[in-house]
């Protein structure tokens, strides 16, 4: 099989799931809805994920990185495909949030172990079209997912559309068994035990102290999306009690949205060859950040749609920007366990900022809150764009060369 035909082949297998995830997730809220009749029932469903990522990011790393990828990818879609198939079947909604809590575990396992996979199967020179061409999928999933949902609630039932996700998990699973198997035959014959866990940290924490350059920039680069996420959660509060949009205009809001991210990601699946990581960095981050501090000053529909078609667009080059500059400088056999240990603290700051944004909000004007949160996304920014464009760190941006970081690495 070609390498066009593997990344092709890898790229239909992530999509499949990642459009079931879209439908699932209006159906799953109908379904509980009509279940319990509790709003606070379906607010529960929201706790899970971050729950399960908070319990599970410590360690998981350490099982991802010595476990066979390909197999974990395969797994992890038949446990989930059968996990999401036995929801309809149950009747209480105590046993729904343990198989919501198991779905979200599996998802923070597979998640990090398909961005090693990505890694090792895409070469450096195809990684930024490929990350273009996969938040093309996203975004377009993004609208069209609950828009099948919407249908499938019309002409059926949720669990019609709960039963169409676990088929694309098991879809997936079958096109991850045709790839290729990138780590071999070989196993980490070392028995797992607590001490493996701690080697593993200080591993990951000398990692951060040597390379103190790449570190930064990915973590400004998360900072800033935790920074966003908060404000994205008084969204609605923003939208309809400060500006006052009403219910249909707020829908629609969101749907601009959508089509700018899907705009973007149509754009740079096209341009990726030609746009520099840092530029994606730089530009895409900046020109979010005034798109949230185009939000922060409106008081018009028209005004909050041209923020957030203007956030939409470039969020798809900071982040396909961010997650190529991750692949091509974080060792390939510590990638899982750098992911899951940076994406702990990751869960931790999102809740953090969340709730201080929504308690400052109670506190000051929820304006005030959004504003002073937008300047600092363009203060973020900025620093990253200083940090990308410097002079003395042209080297780390040289793409003419496919460099393998992963050498050097010790497990």
């Amino acid at each position: 099989m070609g390498e066009r035909k593997k990344q092709w082949l890898l790229f239909i297998g992530l999509g499949t799931s990642t459009f079931g995830d879209f439908i699932y997730l209006v159906a799953i809220n109908v379904f509980i809805l009509r279940l319990t009749d509790s709003a606070a029932a379906v607010a529960g469903l929201w706790i899970m994920s971050p729950l399960a990522a908070i319990l599970t990011q410590f360690w998981s790393g350490t099982f991802i990185d010595r476990f066979n990828k390909r197999r974990l990818l395969i797994a992890t879609d038949l446990f989930r495909a059968v996990l999401t198939a036995s929801i309809p079947l149950l009747e209480s909604v105590w046993l729904i949030y343990g198989i919501l809590f198991l779905l979200a575990v599996a998802k923070a396992f597979f998640n990090p172990a398909s961005i090693t996979y990505i890694t090792k199967l895409v070469p450096a020179e195809d990684r930024k079209k490929f990350n273009a061409c996969r938040s093309l999928v996203t975004s377009g999933a993004f609208l069209i997912g609950p828009a099948i949902s919407g249908m499938l609630l019309l002409i059926s039932t949720p669990e019609a559309a709960i039963l169409l996700n676990a088929v694309s998990f098991a879809c997936s699973a079958l096109v991850f068994f045709f790839l290729p198997d990138l780590d071999g035959p070989k196993a980490e014959k070392r028995k797992i035990h607590f001490r493996v866990f701690a080697e593993d940290w200080g591993k990951v924490l000398r990692f951060s102290r040597n390379h103190p350059y790449i570190v930064t920039i990915y973590f400004l680069a998360q900072f800033f999306m935790i920074i966003a996420l908060g404000m994205d959660a008084q969204e609605v509060v923003f939208a309809r009690k400060v500006v006052g949009l009403s219910e249909s205009e707020y829908g629609l809001l969101i749907s601009v949205t959508g089509i700018g991210y899907v705009a973007g990601s149509m754009v740079l699946s096209r341009t990726a060859q030609k746009i520099s990581v840092r530029t994606m960095i730089a530009v895409g981050h900046l020109l979010v950040a005034a798109g949230y501090i185009i939000y922060a000053f409106s008081y018009s529909f028209l005004a909050i749609a041209a923020g957030f078609l203007l956030l939409g667009f470039f969020n798809a080059f900071s982040g396909t920007g961010v997650l190529t500059f991750f692949q091509n400088h974080f060792p390939q056999d510590m990638m899982g366990r750098i992911s899951s240990i940076y994406g702990l603290f990751q869960s931790l700051l999102q809740i953090l900022f969340i709730l201080l944004i929504g308690f400052t909000g109670d506190l000051f004007p929820l304006r005030s809150s959004i504003v002073l949160a937008s300047f600092v996304c363009l203060s973020i920014g900025l620093l990253l764009a200083w940090m990308v464009f410097h002079p003395a760190k042209r080297a780390f941006f040289a793409e003419a060369e496919a460099r393998d970081h992963s050498a050097g690495a010790s497990r």
